[in-house]
């Protein structure tokens, strides 16, 4: 006699029933939940046809009915804890099929451990760390470790960078990418490395799109009523249907030779192209010169030396997949500020809303804060926090912020000349000349002042981390020992300004502007100018700093 499997295994349920009353519970749990059908069969039943047991399984039911005859006292039913554990009496409790959760969070975790991977990141002093990271990490979830790891705060301007030393460019590794997808585009032989540092430029252009997108270098496929503001032009690049035409003269390499070639470029959503008759944009004249789907846009550190580039303003195309110096495409800019625009069109186009997201998703997920703000995170300790003025006979809360700054101020410099003083008076009848040495010295453990670095290095370091207005160093002089420079970028431009000691009644003071406002030590000057824009074309915002991981 034929029956099918859920008919023999209910039978079976039954049967067992009638011998145990934990067995019937769980039975009965099961074919509630309807797992039935999920119960692996034993190993004598067979698709269709319900076979005899065998002599061992016939055994065990005669036993089971001959205890059921003697007179003893059952034990009372336990409810059982686990019935999905449970199953009936011809079914294997070991069966693979009882168990699938448990065998995919196994399968789930045997995949993930196969698939981290240990990177190392580098910091400018070529200091490295390594991590060991799932594949499914980004380049923003890389920064956040790295943050954490060494207590930096996070302001947001930090970025990792794409290094690849033989061919001499580089690149920022928006949030959004997989930073192990990155390095499998990477050849075997090929020396490249992931830097980690501050790019104050990364998502400028979202507050300050002037300084990105000159007047003389846009245009718009369709006539437009009036002036178009910087913020529209934004909006246009963001907008899938309407885009601004970035156009002008660019040097390219050409393919197989050293030699460069001057010639008129057009930025279109579907690529680039340039013309073959001077500034013309007729469709006949114009010939494609690379897409940025499958490519990456990479900034040239060293095009004069490297690729004998007419000018260091270099960029170029590189295909995603691995290749040599063949397979890039290679452009160079006049100035700064026309490789910035055609490099920040490019990431535009590229990628659209997902940069726009980038830049707001970091201040979308802290309450209380606007997109406008770029404050540090504070802990709820901090921000119970209040400025007191305990200067007159009642103590006050100060509730303005400025003053509240300019307080702090005040109080940060008194302690610094109390500091300063004790140091110079301490065990030496030179009271006077050894505070003026420790004035003088006292700038080196700031984080903002570079020792002994040229004027070509303070340049390369502020471009690495950003043309954005206000962002600045303090270095050495090399034209005279005695004076330092103050090297600041404004309006997509690097300007360095000398600060000359002066000495009044036998101290030493420290002035950028022939001695009208003196200040007792470098950190004295730079906080000034942190706060008062002064002879300065721009505040002083944020300083390059070298860190070490």
């Amino acid at each position: 006699m034929t029956t099918s499997l859920q008919d023999g295994q209910s039978a079976a349920g039954r049967a067992a029933a009638r011998d145990s009353p934990l067995a019937a519970q769980v039975c009965g749990a099961a074919q509630g939940r309807g797992d039935a059908h999920d119960l692996a069969p034993a190993p004598w039943l067979h698709a269709g046809a319900l076979l005899p047991p065998p002599d061992g399984t016939r055994g065990c039911a005669a036993d089971r009915r001959k205890k059921k005859d003697l007179d003893v006292p059952e034990m009372p039913s336990i409810p059982n804890p686990f019935p999905e554990l449970c199953c009936s009496p011809f079914t294997s409790v070991l069966s693979a099929d009882l168990f699938p959760k448990a065998n995919s969070r196994k399968k789930q975790a045997r995949t993930w451990f196969g698939l981290t991977k240990v990177i190392k990141v580098y910091s400018e002093d070529e200091t490295s760390r390594a991590l060991d990271v799932p594949s499914d990490i980004t380049a923003r979830d890389v920064c956040q470790l790295l943050i954490l790891k060494n207590h930096y705060i996070d302001d947001h301007s930090w970025t990792l960078f794409e290094h690849l030393p033989h061919i001499g460019v580089e690149r920022t590794i928006e949030d959004h990418e997989l930073v192990i997808e990155v390095l499998s585009n990477w050849g075997i032989e090929e020396e490249n490395k992931l830097y980690f540092r501050k790019n104050y430029a990364k998502y400028e252009f979202f507050k300050n799109p002037m300084y990105f997108f000159p007047e003389h270098m846009v245009s718009f496929a369709t006539e437009t009523n009036g002036e178009i503001s910087p913020t529209q032009i934004l909006q246009m690049f963001l907008s899938s249907s309407t885009y601004p035409e970035i156009h002008g003269f660019l040097h390219a390499k050409e393919q197989g030779k050293k030699s460069w070639k001057k010639i008129y470029f057009f930025l279109r959503r579907s690529g680039l192209y340039f013309s073959t008759k001077g500034t013309s944009k007729e469709p006949r004249h114009l010939q494609f010169f690379s897409e940025f789907g499958n490519s990456d846009i990479y900034v040239s550190l060293a095009g004069k030396k490297k690729h004998g580039a007419p000018t260091n303003y270099g960029f170029c195309f590189k295909p995603n997949k691995a290749g040599g110096p063949r397979d890039l495409k290679m452009l160079c800019a006049e100035e700064e500020q026309s490789r910035t625009c055609w490099v920040t069109a490019i990431r535009l186009l590229k990628y659209g809303m997902q940069l726009y997201q980038n830049y707001m998703h970091p201040y979308q997920g802290r309450s209380g804060c606007s997109s406008q703000s770029i404050s540090p995170m504070r802990s709820i300790s901090e921000n119970s926090l209040v400025a007191m003025d305990f200067s007159g006979q009642k103590s006050r809360v100060i509730e303005n912020p400025t003053e509240a700054l300019s307080v702090a101020v005040e109080e940060g410099l008194a302690w610094r000349k109390k500091g300063c003083l004790r140091l110079g008076t301490h065990g030496s009848p030179t009271a006077s000349s050894q505070s003026s040495a420790t004035n003088m010295a006292i700038h080196r453990s700031q984080p903002w002042f570079h020792h002994k670095i040229s004027r070509d290095e303070a340049q390369r370091l502020i471009i690495q981390q950003g043309l954005v207005d206000g962002v600045f160093l303090v270095r050495d002089s090399q034209s005279n020992p005695k004076t330092f420079v103050l090297s600041m970028s404004h309006g997509q431009k690097i300007k360095h300004f000398q600060i000359i000691p002066v000495e009044d009644d036998g101290e030493m003071f420290h002035t950028l502007d022939d001695g009208h406002t003196r200040f007792t030590d470098l950190i004295q000057l730079v906080e000034f100018y942190q706060l008062n824009k002064g002879v300065l074309p721009c505040k002083l915002k944020h300083y390059c700093a070298r860190i070490a991981l």
